[in-house]
């Protein structure tokens, strides 16, 4: 009998621990968009600082998938700054996809994390709201992220947005793939824009 009780203590272990690290994630907002256009919004990693003519990564991401891709894309900006310009640079413009970059201009001036989520919850709930998908690309600095990896995740689990944790997966550190030691070169864009092709390709 205890042998008996001992095995199904076990398996009924075995069950919540399976659930908890195999149950789906949060459900994704907006799977099915409405809208028009793919638009990528944020800084100087949207702008495209330090590729060549072209090999920024919305333009890259716009060959992978075969249709125009908008850049709105301003280097320096902030959580704060891509707030004040959503309503021009995103939402007039029949927004179907939006892939975001922002936050690593937050963490250089020193913008408190709870700011910087709350804000980035905003850009997102306010895209979401015109029935657009929203791709969020985090930003891992080792060392110094001041607990932004969190913020991007609490945003995206808030919000139900496709979050890559990191978009300078394979990138950062790499001198082949950088053309500073923030921004990378046209090959390091085009790693980023395939990060964001894997994440946007089944709601095409």
């Amino acid at each position: 009998m205890k042998k008996v009780t001992i095995i199904l203590m076990g398996m009924i272990l075995v069950a919540l621990l399976g659930y908890r690290y195999l149950a789906p994630g949060p459900k994704v907002k907006n799977a099915r968009p409405q809208g028009d256009n793919i638009i990528c919004f944020g800084d100087s990693l949207t702008a495209g600082t330090g590729a060549a003519t072209g090999m920024d990564y919305p333009s890259q991401l716009a060959r992978m998938i075969g249709r125009p891709v908008i850049n709105a894309g301003l280097a320096g900006d902030t959580t704060a700054g891509a707030l004040d310009r959503l309503e021009q640079d995103v939402l007039a413009r029949s927004p179907r996809i939006v892939l975001i970059t922002i936050g690593g201009n937050d963490l250089t001036h020193g913008v408190d994390r709870e700011i910087f989520s709350r804000n980035l919850q905003t850009i997102i709930t306010r895209i979401q709201a015109a029935g657009a998908l929203v791709v969020v690309g985090g930003i891992e600095v080792p060392l110094r992220d001041r607990g932004f990896r969190e913020g991007y995740q609490e945003a995206a689990r808030a919000t139900g947005a496709i979050l890559i944790p990191s978009i300078f997966q394979g990138i950062l550190g790499r001198p082949d793939l950088m053309s500073d030691p923030i921004h990378p070169n046209s090959a390091g864009y085009t790693l980023m824009a395939e990060h964001f092709y894997e994440a946007v390709r089944p709601y095409l």
